[in-house]
Order: C-alpha cells, then sequence, then structure tokens
C-alpha cells in the first residue's frame, strides 16, 4: 500500500531531524559542575548495547567513574606515564608539564568520565594467528560501535561528550589505577557532562572524498 503524502512528509521531517541531530554532535572539553543521575547513565548503557557486535558477543564493558579521588588518581597515574614516555622522546620540561597539567584537568573535570573497555571472554578460539587477531578486531570495532552509540546517546540526552583515546598508551596504567578485571582491556574514556560552552563545528570532507559507488 502506497504510503499517504502527509506520512510520507512526517517520514522525511523525522529522518531529517535525525540526521541533523547526528551531525550537531561536538566533541566537548570542558563541564559544567554536576554528574548526570543514574537513571540517565543506565539508558545510556542501554542504547551502547544496542549497537552491532560480531557473533553478537556483545564485548563491550563500561566502568563509569564519578568519585573525584578516583578520577584524580586516575588521572595523576596516567600523567605520570605520559610524563616518561615524553622524557624518553627528548622533550622540554616546560612541554612536558602543560601536557600533562591540560591532561589532568580534562579527565579530573568532567563529572564523569566513562572507561571503554573490550573482553574476549566470550569469543571464538582459533588455532593460528591470522584468525586470533581478526577476532580480537572483530571486538574492538564492536567495542567502538557501543561507544558512538554511547555518545550519541548523550547528545541527544543534552549532554556532551569527548572520546579520549589515552588509554591505548598505558593500559596497565589503568589496570592498576582501577583494579578493573585481568580480562578487560581498555579502549578509551568518555569524558561526559552538561557542556559549559559550546563547540565549532569542524570543517569535514565533502562525501565524495571518502565514498565510491561500485
Amino acid at each position: 500500500m502506497t504510503q499517504a503524502p502527509a506520512t510520507q512528509e512526517a517520514d522525511l521531517d523525522s529522518s531529517v531531524a535525525f540526521h541533523t541531530m547526528l551531525r550537531s554532535r561536538r566533541s566537548i572539553r570542558t563541564f559544567r559542575p554536576g554528574a548526570p543521575g543514574r537513571e540517565i547513565l543506565d539508558r545510556l548503557f542501554a542504547t551502547a548495547a544496542a549497537a552491532p557486535s560480531a557473533h553478537n558477543r556483545q564485548p563491550w564493558r563500561f566502568m563509569a567513574i564519578e568519585n573525584a579521588p578516583t578520577k584524580a588518581a586516575l588521572a595523576g597515574a596516567m600523567g605520570a606515564r605520559l610524563a616518561a614516555d615524553r622524557r624518553r622522546d627528548g622533550e622540554r620540561e616546560d612541554a612536558i608539564a602543560r601536557d600533562v597539567a591540560r591532561s589532568f584537568a580534562r579527565l579530573t573535570g568532567a563529572p564523569v568520565i566513562i572507561l571503554v573497555c573490550l573482553t574476549l571472554e566470550h569469543a571464538d578460539v582459533y588455532p593460528d594467528p591470522a584468525r586470533r587477531q581478526a577476532e580480537f578486531l572483530m571486538a574492538v570495532q564492536s567495542t567502538a560501535m557501543a561507544a558512538q552509540n554511547l555518545m550519541l546517546a548523550a547528545h541527544a540526552e543534552k549532554l556532551a561528550s569527548c572520546w579520549l583515546c589515552a588509554p591505548l598508551f598505558c593500559p596497565d596504567v589503568v589496570r592498576a589505577a582501577l583494579g578493573i578485571p585481568a580480562g578487560w582491556q581498555p579502549q578509551g574514556l568518555i569524558a561526559l557532562g552538561a557542556a559549559a560552552d559550546g563547540a565549532r563545528a569542524r570543517a569535514r570532507r565533502p562525501v565524495g572524498d571518502f565514498a565510491v559507488y561500485a
């Protein structure tokens, strides 16, 4: 049955509104005080878990960190590793100090930081390295899609977020600072809260630069 014109127009309006909402998401690094309530966080996690995952293994794991001393301990430990790495690179102490301070402020200034991990607990096990690596990458991809779902859900809740990849450089430090299970592999952190200010739109490449049709 053909849709009535009014229904078609409503569907188009809904589609345009959805695309507009998705494209308006920005990475925000400064937040107002006050953490989202647990009810909101639970909604975000439920939407994150609606992401696709290879074999439906749902390999993502999340830890929401609201406690200020815990955030400070994590930020301090990660900062110490960052400073040590930068010193080995031969960089100047003043530049290192600025970078460490910026990282510390970014982590401790967010009302909530969400650690995003993956687990291979339910992954298929193969005897050869190539398929083991493919299984691992499928878990990485699935976890990344869940994290993106969470950030878009936060945007729908009028919350701001920022994806931070730093745990990839120091997973052992993150694991020790937070006491997470041994099988959780840190992938990133999401800083989350109400935005303190807006963020300018960054230029995006035109579709023709990155999409082809075959």
